[in-house]
Formats: C-alpha cells, sequence, structure tokens
C-alpha cells in the first residue's frame, strides 16, 4: 500500500465525516476538510515544498536505532518489537509510516497486539490517523476508539502520538491543520501559474497603429499576423507596429512569490531552508551557520518526533518505570570527519585529556586496538 492510498480515509473515517460532532455525544472530530476553503493533506503534499519537508522529517528519523536503557545502563537486548515492531514491514517503515502521520495529521495511532497470556507487547501497527475516531465522555475524557467507523477498540489497544497538543482536545494538531490559509494561498498560486501557461491569458503581442482601422481591416492584419508563423518575415503597412506582451522567464515564472512560499513551508514544518534546496532571500550561509542550524533542527524539531516516539515506546515497556526507550541521534549531530578528528586529538592529550585510544575507536565505530 502506497503512502497516498496510506492518506486516502475509509468511509465514516475523520476525513470523510462532514458534520462536526459535539462533546455530549461521545465523540470529538476534527472539522472535515473537504470544504472548499480548506486544503486536504494530499492536496498539501501535491506542493513540492510539502512534500520536501515531510521526507526530510521521515528520513531523518527512520535512521535513528532504538535502545532500551534500564536505570540509565543500555540492555544488551531489546525487545523484538522495539527492533522491528511490526513484522510486515521494516523499522525504518514503520518510523516513516508514524513521522508521516504525525506531520500530516498531527496524529499517529499504533495498533497494540498483545500476549494473551502474559500480557506483553508483541507488535505494533501504524494506523491510518484519518481512520481513527477518538470517543470520550460527557468532560472530554478518554474512553476508546472507533477504526474505520465501526471497529471498537479499547483504550489500552491503541498508542496514540501527538504533534502538537492543545488542551482541551484529544486530538493534536499538524502543520497542515494549524496553516490552511497558508497553504491554501501557496496552492492558489501553484495552480494560477499552471492555468496562466495552459489557457494562454495574455496574448503573444499587440499589433498597433495610430491610423484608424475598422474592424474587417484590424482583424485581417490580425489574421495575416498570425497565419505568418515563427521564423517568418512580416511585412506591416497601415502604420502598424508589433509589442511583445511575453513576461519575462522570471516574471512568467513568478519565483519570488514561489521562492516565498518555500520560505513559509520551511518555517511551518521547521525545516532549515538549506536542506529545502532555496536560499534566503538577501542571505549567505557559512560552514559554521549551517552546522548550528542543523543543531537547532535536531533539538527543536526532530525532537518533537523522536521524543514523542521514545515515550510512546517506554510506555509499552514492561517495567517502564525503571526502562526508558531512546533513539540514537548521535549521528545527526555528529561533525566532520576533520573537526572529530582535531577533538580526538584534544581528548587524547597526554596531560589534559581524558579518553584513551580504545575509548576514541569506540566513538567512532571501530575494534579496539589488536582486535582487528
Amino acid at each position: 500500500m502506497g503512502f497516498l492510498d496510506f492518506l486516502n480515509p475509509v468511509a465514516g473515517s475523520r476525513e470523510s465525516v462532514a458534520p462536526l460532532k459535539s462533546r455530549a455525544s461521545g465523540n470529538i472530530v476534527l472539522p472535515p476538510r473537504n470544504a472548499s476553503s480548506n486544503i486536504s493533506t494530499k492536496e498539501a503534499l501535491s506542493l513540492a515544498a510539502v512534500f520536501r519537508a515531510v521526507s526530510i522529517l521521515s528520513t531523518a528519523i527512520k535512521q535513528l536505532s532504538i535502545h532500551v536503557y534500564r536505570d540509565g545502563v543500555e540492555l544488551p537486548s531489546s525487545p523484538i518489537w522495539i527492533r522491528q515492531p511490526d513484522p510486515k514491514i521494516t523499522r525504518a517503515a514503520f518510523l516513516e509510516q508514524t513521522v508521516n502521520s504525525l506531520a500530516l495529521a498531527g496524529n499517529a495511532f499504533w495498533r497494540v497486539y498483545r500476549n494473551g497470556s502474559r500480557n506483553e507487547v508483541v507488535k505494533l501497527e501504524v494506523l491510518n490517523p484519518f481512520d481513527v475516531m477518538i470517543n470520550s465522555d460527557d468532560y472530554g475524557n478518554l474512553t476508546g476508539y472507533v477504526y474505520r467507523g465501526t471497529q471498537k477498540l479499547a483504550i489500552e489497544d491503541i498508542q496514540p502520538l501527538s504533534l502538537l497538543r492543545v488542551p482541551g482536545n484529544l486530538y493534536g494538531l499538524g502543520p497542515i491543520q494549524s496553516a490552511q490559509k497558508e497553504l491554501l494561498a501557496i496552492t492558489s498560486t501553484r495552480d494560477y501559474v499552471s492555468e496562466w501557461f495552459a489557457a494562454g491569458g495574455t496574448p503573444a503581442g499587440i499589433l498597433k497603429t495610430d491610423q484608424i482601422l475598422d474592424g474587417t481591416s484590424a482583424q485581417a492584419a490580425a489574421d495575416a499576423w498570425n497565419a505568418l508563423g515563427s521564423g517568418k518575415t512580416a511585412v506591416l503597412g497601415n502604420g502598424l507596429s508589433f509589442q511583445s506582451t511575453y513576461l519575462s522567464p522570471k516574471d512568467a515564472q513568478f519565483l519570488e512569490t514561489q521562492s516565498f512560499g518555500v520560505e513559509q513551508t520551511s518555517r511551518l514544518f521547521g525545516i532549515p531552508v538549506n536542506l529545502m534546496a532555496t536560499a534566503l532571500q538577501g542571505g549567505s550561509m557559512t560552514y559554521s551557520n549551517i552546522e548550528q542550524e542543523l543543531i537547532s533542527f535536531t533539538r527543536f524539531t526532530l525532537a518533537s518526533y523522536y521524543v514523542e516516539i521514545e515515550e510512546a515506546m517506554t510506555n509499552l515497556l514492561p517495567g517502564r518505570l525503571t526502562n526508558v526507550a531512546k533513539m540514537n541521534v548521535d549521528a545527526l549531530l555528529r561533525s566532520d570527519t576533520l573537526t572529530r578528528y582535531q577533538a580526538h586529538q584534544i581528548a587524547l592529550d597526554p596531560t589534559s585529556g581524558w579518553l584513551t585510544k580504545d575509548e576514541v575507536r569506540n566513538i567512532e565505530g571501530l575494534a579496539p586496538e589488536g582486535m582487528n
């Protein structure tokens, strides 16, 4: 199943349900996204900038390994469902679907399968977030879930994840749900440019003269000009001259407007503009700036995703008061080769250093000396 199919809701899901149910009904659903003034997740994903932003987020997270610690010490072996949560797909694909759900819907829902006799988690499944409805009582307290309109699931059957929580709302908010007007403006601009080229909204040029022409003469001059085709020599009479109305390539593509749309999307998803294959107007990036930007991206954007995944997995671990799931983000924060080697040299200094050669080799993923 492709991810666009993953986004397509079934009948009875939150994307296809038109009315907004009241809290007293026992169900709280997000407002419908099929109104003319709203943009759906699938429409937003058709924007190149949104697609790249979501791809960057999921690509970064699915590279991270997951480890389990007990009282600060890493366990030699993690549960199988940590290493491969869903046996039908890879661990990277599971993380990718989770991050994409959070980025596009603001929510992710893991279906939890347990060993009946010991009640231990054996596998997880990422559900389409738009096919999951949250049930609540008259006071807004969670009572359970409904999957695909008919399948009722207990609280312990679902592990929910949210990107941005708002008090009083059981659903989390994502960038697309929070910035409908901005994304709608970007899609409208893109569609306008596309239709402008397809419809030829502006004539190629104007024949003009200071003489008075009747309708028949004007039409005859236009027909004669249009019949010439490209590469032909034109002979104009009656004082006629030709003035081109073609836009320059820069103006025709609305480059400034599209660039602003990319910057808006970058800001919305918290992605550094250099990763979006663009640059800020009037800005210049140095290596140092890029490095600091990537560190900030990891700490303040990716953390919204990997911390949520860590907490969700920790919540499902046996003995979660002492066992903790952590994702290894060191690989994303590692410096370039020269910088790392210079840092190792300082750490190995005989008088002021604090690391041994074997410890440095371990940092670089190498076996201790003499064991090669």
